[in-house]
């Protein structure tokens, strides 16, 4: 068969493969779904995107002509058959699909297929200091294992994506050598979120009926600190005699919700100005922080700090903790402190509450600087990194 002279012109089509067998629940699975539904792989060459995963996961993914949705029963199960499906059969099936490249988001392979590109997520099994927060424990040796795993995942992969400097740094500290072909694509901020921020309130305005509210969106973990805000919050309500409460919305940890709840019963016996409001579903969070006055971020450990992204976009000025990488994010546009310091905490809160001026300056900063992450911004840049590396490997 003779080629013509437009199909002899044509420019090489791909079929990437996502592998989505770990992407279970919070900001993985949120990456994936935002990422396929802003992404245009066909501006880069793409002609399909196949995704194997579980009911739940998929069932979440926008239908596209290009996106071909594959269920595999075995990840249904418990992560042991999880972990052979994606060792024994992951690189057999892209394979089996026509892949010319295979994405995993979740940070670990043990196929033998390639070009592979993965993705570092999770900053825990490469930070000594929180890991030793879980002390001996179930948990310490699964994030141990996972360091290991994805160390080696990382060495051999023929891409690599990162969500920050901070990350690419200190992940590359802890495995030494990674694959030179390596990028940072922070994720995007989900348009919803957008709100110009709001007149700030005086002080004085505030009553027991209508309270200055800090919020404090995150899971309740060893690394957020929370017991630590609350005690600061106290010691602001005693000081000053403020009408401040304080909101934290967020899944726990058992060992994180007992310091809490301890933290909780000497401060706030009688459970008058803080509320755990536990889990609250991704598409109301935006309310939320519409009720907010300040919004609070006292986390110690992050790849990227996702939810910090939508409190500035949410238009809420920010007490922000110092640790990396949210400065690389928050930038000039908050107030830092010492996560697990009440006072220093409660320094950084005692000046905003006082200050409508500083808040209003801050809020309108951090707002536009959200506007810089996008979602498409995100999918764009992916998808041209899948295909720069489908084009270097097959030169």
């Amino acid at each position: 068969m003779v080629e013509t002279a437009q199909e002899a012109c044509a420019p090489p089509t791909y079929i990437v493969g996502i592998d989505a067998a770990n992407l279970l629940r919070g900001g993985g699975r949120t990456h994936l779904i935002e990422l396929l539904a802003a992404a245009e792989p066909e501006k880069y060459g793409i002609e399909k995107v196949v995704v194997w995963g579980r009911y739940s996961t998929l069932a979440l993914l926008k239908d596209s002509e290009w996106l071909q949705k594959v269920h595999v029963p075995a990840l249904e199960d418990g992560l042991l058959r999880r972990s052979m499906w994606q060792k024994f059969k992951l690189s057999e099936a892209a394979r089996s699909s026509g892949c010319d490249v295979l994405f995993v988001p979740g940070g670990s392979f043990s196929g033998d297929f390639r070009p592979v590109v993965t993705m570092s997520r999770n900053m825990l099994p490469f930070e000594w200091r929180e890991l030793s927060r879980y002390g001996f424990s179930f948990l310490t040796l699964k994030l141990l294992l996972l360091r290991l795993v994805q160390s080696r995942s990382f060495r051999s992969a023929d891409g690599l994506i990162f969500l920050s400097q901070y990350a690419h740094q200190k992940v590359s500290a802890v495995c030494g050598h990674v694959n030179k072909e390596f990028t940072v694509i922070p994720h995007g901020v989900n348009a919803r979120f957008q709100s110009p921020p709001r007149q700030q309130r005086l002080i004085s305005d505030c009553n027991a009926d209508a309270p200055f509210r800090l919020l404090y969106v995150s899971n309740i973990d060893m690394y957020k600190h929370q017991w630590v805000v609350v005690e600061a919050v106290a010691r602001l309500r005693t000081t000053h005699g403020w009408p401040v409460t304080l909101d934290l919305v967020g899944t726990s940890h058992p060992k994180a919700l007992r310091k809490l709840k301890s933290s909780i019963q000497r401060w706030d016996q009688k459970q008058q100005w803080v509320s755990w409001k536990g889990e609250i579903p991704y598409t109301q969070l935006e309310e939320l922080y519409q009720s907010a006055d300040v919004g609070v971020f006292a986390s110690s450990c992050e790849n990227m700090p996702n939810i910090l992204m939508e409190t500035m976009a949410a238009g809420l000025p920010i007490a922000c903790s110092n640790k990396g990488p949210m400065p690389e994010f928050l930038k000039s546009d908050g107030l830092y402190f010492d996560p697990e310091d009440s006072v220093s905490i409660g320094h950084v809160l005692e000046e905003l509450i006082e200050s409508p001026e500083l808040r209003s300056r801050l809020a309108a900063a951090s707002w536009s600087s959200a506007a810089n992450y996008s979602w498409e911004k995100c999918a764009d840049e992916t998808m041209r990194f899948l295909n720069n590396v489908v084009s270097k490997k097959a030169t």
